[in-house]
Formats: C-alpha cells, sequence, structure tokens
C-alpha cells in the first residue's frame, strides 16, 4: 500500500512480456486505475480511528503505571501497619446490653437452683415482605405456601396485596432449610430478619411457674412476665428456686394419686421452712411449655397460688396455734365432742367422732371440728381475726407470680359466730394452698417467711415475721408429729425422718351448698406437713380434687387415705435429694423429745377445760351441750390484747397490690346445711 501512486497521478506504464519470454523483451504496458469518492471517505476514517486506538491504549498505559506506583507505594515504599484493637478478643464475644428493653435483644436464661436450664432464646429467622415489591401476590403466597405447609395462604396473600403498608410479617420462626427454600424462589420483596424463639428444655417440669412469652418474647404469664424487664435488661441467668429433681418427684407422685383416685387435678408444693424458697410447685392438670399459646385455660391454672380452696382441717393448726399462744388454752383443756353443735340453720358435726370430751391434743390427731370450733369461741372472733391476719391469711402470698390470687375472706361486719366456729375447722374462708404451707411452716418454726421463687445467694437468711412464742412452737411440733404417730395422718409417716403434719378434706361448695359425702368425690383432700420435727427443714404439701374412693380405702377420699400416702412417699424420696439422711440410731431420744400424750395430765386445781373469753354464745342450744362435772377452778387471768406484728420489707404487706389473673375459685361462704370435714 506504501507503492500506490497518488489518486491525481497519471497512469504509470507495466513491462509486458510474453510467457517464457526474457525479461529483456517486456514491453511496456498501460493500466489504468480509478478511485471513488467513497473509497476516499472511508480511508479516511480508518486512518482517523486507527489514531484514537493510539491514543486511548496510551491513557489505559499511563492509568496502568499510575496504578502499579500506588500499590508499590503503598505495599513496598510505605506499607501501612495493620490495625489491632487495644480491647481483649473476649470482649468481642461479650454480650452488649441492648439500648432498651424493646429492641431485639437475647433474654436471658432461667435456671433452677443448680444450673439446669428452664428456659432460653435461640437463635431463629422470621421471613417478611414488601408488599409494594410484590409483583403476583397470589402466586408469591401459593408459592411460599409449598415451602411453608403451616402458612395459611388466603392470610398471605392479603397481606402481601397491602401495598399501603412497607413491612408485614409471614412467618415469626423458619428453620435455616426453610429459609434457603424460599430464599431460592427468588421472589422480589421477600426477606428475612434474625430473631429469637423462647425454648424450655425441660417441657412441662414447672410449667405454671414459668409461664410463657408472646411472639415478641414479651412474657405473658409466670415467671416470665414477672420478671420481663429483668429478663432483657440483665443478660445473666435468672436462678429459682426450684430443683428440676424434686420438683420431678412431686410431679410423679402426684400424678400417681390423681390416677388411682380418679381425680380431676392437684397440686403439690415443697419449701424450706426457713428461707421461704420453693423447691417444688406443681399443678396437674399441666401443659408443655413450648405450647404455651395453645394449651388450654385449665391446664395454665396454677392451682398453688391462683387456686382458691377451703382449707379443712389443716387449719386447726391455726386454731390450736392462735389457742396456745393467747395462754386462753392449755394443753391439757377438754372440749366438748359429745354431742353437735347447731346454730342457726348449720349443724357442726364431726367425721368418725369420739363422742365424748377430747383433750387439745386428741382434737387435732382425731381431727375434731366440734373440739375446734369450742377452741375458736373461747379464743372470741376478734382474736381469731387479728391472728388469722397475722399469719398473712387475709392477703396475696407474696411470692414472684402475678398469678397469686387475693384469699376469699368474711368481713369483719360479716364475721359472725358462726363463721368463727366454721373458720375453726377451715370453712368459711378460701386460701390458696401456698398460704396453707406458709402457715404450717410458721407453726413449725414460730416464724413467718415470705415464700420466694428466687433462689437466695448462698449463706444468706432472710429476716422472718416471728408470730408465736418458741414455746408455742414448740407444742405444736409435738402437736404435729402426734397427728402422724397416733392420728388420721399415720400413712405419712417415714422411719428416720420424723414428719408431723395435719389432714384436711373439705367439702367443695357448690351452688346449692356443700357436695355432702366423703364417700362421694366432692372432696379436695390435703396433707400438709414439715419434716423433720425435731429440726423443722423443709415444708411438704399434697392436694387431690375431686378423688374416688375405691377398694384400698374402703370408698372413702379422705385425705388420710389420699394425700397423706402421697406427702410420705415424696418425704422418702426428696429427702436424701436435699442431703437428709434418715436418723435411725437415735430414734429413741428423738422420739421422746417430741412425744406429748394424748390425754396429758391436768395441774392440781386446774378446770377440766379453758376459761372462755366471753360468754358462751345464745345460738348454741344448751340442750346439746352437757354441763361440765363441778371441779376445781383456777382464777381466771386477765387476757392480753392480740400482740402487734411487726413486718419486715419481705413481708407481704410491703408489697405492691397487684390484680391476679382471673381464674374459678371456690366461694367462701358456708351454705345451709351440715358441716363435717377431716
Amino acid at each position: 500500500m506504501s507503492d500506490a501512486p497518488p489518486p491525481n497521478s497519471p497512469p504509470r506504464d507495466l513491462p509486458r512480456r510474453r510467457f517464457g519470454a526474457a525479461p529483456a523483451d517486456a514491453t511496456p504496458r498501460m493500466e489504468t486505475v480509478r478511485i471513488t469518492q467513497p473509497d476516499l471517505q472511508r480511508r479516511g476514517a480508518l486512518e482517523k480511528t486507527r489514531s484514537r486506538l493510539v491514543y486511548t491504549a496510551f491513557g489505559f498505559a499511563l492509568l496502568f503505571v499510575a496504578v502499579v506506583v500506588k500499590l508499590a507505594d503503598a505495599t513496598i515504599l510505605q506499607p501501612l501497619a495493620p490495625h489491632r484493637p487495644d480491647r481483649p478478643i473476649t470482649d468481642l464475644f461479650a454480650t452488649q446490653k441492648p439500648a432498651d428493653a424493646t429492641s431485639l435483644a437475647q433474654r436471658a436464661m432461667i435456671t433452677d437452683r443448680n444450673g439446669q436450664i428452664l428456659a432460653i432464646s435461640l437463635p431463629t429467622v422470621a421471613v417478611f415482605a414488601d408488599p409494594r415489591q410484590i409483583i403476583d401476590p397470589a402466586d408469591a403466597a401459593h408459592r411460599l405456601k409449598e415451602v411453608l405447609p403451616r402458612l395459611d395462604e388466603d392470610a398471605a396473600r392479603t397481606r402481601l396485596s397491602d401495598t399501603n403498608r412497607q413491612f408485614v410479617y409471614l412467618e415469626r420462626q423458619i428453620t435455616p432449610r426453610e429459609e434457603l427454600a424460599i430464599n431460592s424462589l427468588g421472589l422480589p420483596g421477600i426477606d428475612f430478619r434474625p430473631t429469637e424463639q423462647r425454648h424450655y428444655p425441660m417441657g412441662r417440669t414447672a410449667a405454671q411457674v414459668l409461664g410463657g412469652t408472646d411472639v415478641d418474647e414479651h412474657g405473658v404469664a409466670g415467671v416470665e412476665k414477672y420478671f420481663d424487664q429483668r429478663l432483657f435488661s440483665d443478660p445473666s441467668p435468672l436462678r429459682l428456686s426450684i430443683d428440676v429433681r424434686v420438683q420431678a418427684v412431686v410431679r410423679d407422685e402426684l400424678s400417681k394419686a390423681i390416677d388411682f383416685f380418679q381425680a380431676i387435678g392437684g397440686c403439690g408444693i415443697v419449701m424450706d421452712v426457713n428461707t421461704g424458697e420453693v423447691l417444688a410447685m406443681v399443678s396437674l392438670p399441666d401443659y408443655d411449655a413450648n405450647d404455651f399459646r395453645n394449651s388450654p385455660a385449665d391446664d395454665r391454672f396454677n392451682r398453688a397460688v391462683t387456686g382458691m380452696y377451703e382449707p379443712g382441717s389443716t387449719f386447726k393448726l391455726q386454731t390450736a396455734s392462735m389457742a396456745l399462744d393467747s395462754g386462753i388454752v392449755h394443753i391439757w383443756d377438754e372440749f366438748d365432742a359429745s354431742r353437735p353443735i347447731q346454730i342457726g340453720r348449720f349443724t357442726i358435726t364431726d367425721f368418725e367422732g369420739k363422742h365424748r370430751w377430747l383433750y387439745l391434743p386428741e382434737v387435732l390427731a382425731y381431727s375434731s371440728n366440734l373440739g375446734a370450733a369450742h377452741i375458736a369461741e373461747t379464743v372470741g372472733a376478734e382474736r381469731q381475726r387479728a391472728w388469722l391476719k397475722s399469719m398473712g391469711m387475709f392477703n396475696r402470698i407474696g411470692i414472684e407470680l402475678p398469678e397469686a390470687g387475693l384469699p376469699i375472706v368474711q368481713s369483719a361486719a360479716a364475721w359472725k359466730q358462726v363463721v368463727t366456729l366454721t373458720v375453726a375447722f377451715g370453712h368459711g374462708i378460701s386460701v390458696s394452698p401456698l398460704h396453707v404451707v406458709r402457715g404450717t411452716a410458721a407453726v413449725a418454726t414460730g416464724v413467718l417467711q415470705r415464700p420466694t421463687i428466687l433462689a437466695l445467694p448462698a449463706g444468706e437468711q432472710p429476716d422472718g415475721v416471728r408470730v408465736m412464742q418458741p414455746a408455742t412452737s414448740d407444742t405444736m411440733r409435738k402437736l404435729m408429729r402426734l397427728v402422724v404417730t397416733d392420728g388420721f395422718g399415720k400413712q405419712a409417716e417415714v422411719a428416720g425422718y420424723y414428719p408431723g403434719g395435719k389432714t384436711g378434706t373439705a367439702e367443695k361448695v357448690g351452688k346449692h351448698g356443700y357436695k355432702r359425702g366423703f364417700k362421694e368425690n366432692f372432696n379436695v383432700a390435703a396433707f400438709t406437713s414439715v419434716f423433720p420435727m425435731n429440726a423443722p427443714r423443709y415444708a411438704v404439701y399434697m392436694m387431690v380434687d375431686e378423688p374416688h374412693g375405691n377398694k384400698s380405702t374402703y370408698g372413702y377420699s379422705t385425705a388420710g387415705w389420699v394425700a397423706a400416702p402421697a406427702a410420705g412417699r415424696v418425704i422418702a424420696r426428696v429427702a436424701p435429694m436435699l442431703g437428709l439422711l434418715p436418723d435411725i440410731q437415735d430414734a429413741p431420744a428423738i422420739n421422746q423429745a417430741l412425744y406429748i400424750p394424748l390425754q396429758p395430765a391436768r395441774p392440781a386445781g386446774a378446770s377440766r377445760g379453758p376459761i372462755a373469753a366471753a360468754a358462751p354464745p345464745t345460738a348454741v342450744k344448751p340442750a346439746s351441750l352437757p354441763a361440765k362435772p363441778v371441779g376445781p377452778e383456777v382464777p381466771a387471768t386477765a387476757i392480753p390484747p392480740a400482740r402487734p406484728v411487726t413486718r419486715d420489707p419481705r413481708h407481704e404487706a410491703a408489697l405492691p397490690v397487684r390484680q391476679a389473673v382471673g381464674a374459678p375459685v371456690l366461694p367462701a361462704s358456708a351454705a345451709s346445711g351440715s358441716l363435717a370435714a377431716r
């Protein structure tokens, strides 16, 4: 191309020769070449393009050289030292506290007193959508349904069609496999958000105590609700006083008793009498805590603190303690249990009564309603109300559970003579089982402790409220032991542990009064106990709701046949777990120290019965009460007023009043008919 003539050059001659001729024989040849204007333009464009490519290549070469120089300077000539954090590497993994309780933050674990995990939050993923980015809501909902069978396709289609919203949840918790499958669908507007799911590894264990959370991880019942803010703000585990080993034993024995006697439910409690720590709280039927939102209301009902029941004869411990501590009644006093008491339209009788005058120890051992009524009549209504109030029977129990209910108590104006007599043996007042347990513990130790569901720090001893003289509690321990050795609680005996307690069978109240019959299934059979009585450590309470008698109980469904054996089995199983071994070697000395006769000797000059605090009520028919035999009397002494009870910060009176979760309770008012319980 470099030899091409210019376009305007004249044609040049080219040599021409024949084939095979010598070059010298060649003759000139004339050729004419014509170049058109388009060819000239094309040649000019090619030349211009060639020059541009040269300039572009030169520019890229300069950029490449600049990058190479910069890299060489940063890595070879002037390298920078790597960044190293000043804090230790362990701080990088420390859990950061959330800014507030409503932000997404890990909820603290809940453990039992030994560190066993009861509740923990596990990381999971939620799938959400921006409806404005969804092209075909129906198709998107259908494809999501294929991955998530539990998804409500119609509801999802409705959410995805709402273009006025920018954020809608489709499913709260999905598995990693489901997340991958949804992501593979390639649907625009579908995204994922990290979240948490509350998990309860122990399933049904302490389900009503733990409660549950909603979809946003906020507590809605039990410990989860009461400590909701604390579980969000403090990442350290919340340590409960519950011992899962003891909890499992109580649930097992209670379940066996309910099945054996075909009852509708029951509850069991184990509490440290010296600290108020609740080691076990069982209410049956229960539910799997992981399925809280779908569980029936009856299963979530906590009979131990929400249910209010007439305590029955377990309240006779309160009546006897009140009478002895006031100094009005003595251990050798006798009370007329020979005939029923007719007051108005009510008749008070004994179940399998002795039909004679009974000493105070016999009143408890044989669970005499007549004896308890006469004791309360002697002490008086005002002292009775003051005593029960000081024992916390009029207030909420004060435990850290929002479901704790308020006892059903007659007002002072309605506290007439019939109420005084019936409350003496546990009718006409309704309290929770935990009220009974705390009251029993106070009778054994003389100190009223506030029950708690939290484990106390090692070595910490809470300050309780002394509610009776030490001499009174010493006597009551012997009387409680007497109920097990010689009374209706014999089947609760456990060799080497010296339990003491009291049976209590209360007839349930219906629309038309008490449902009669101890051979029927309308009773609440309970046994409250403390062991060992020579050095009280733990209280055990077992209650079976509406048990049916069978051949083994001769058709009876009373507490001595139903609840006392279950309590004895619980004591035998949990005592070794709690570090208590049976003391057989010292049995003679311990039994002697706890011994009290059924019929104590009366001091010289003492009357057969106590000096009444007030004149006998006119409502009691005189003909039904035989006259006391004439005998020496002791001068009447002035009756001191009820002692004021000092409150400490842990007492329930200092607690803020909370509205308990609604639940069915038994009415406290007595209906017309006969009152007889054991």
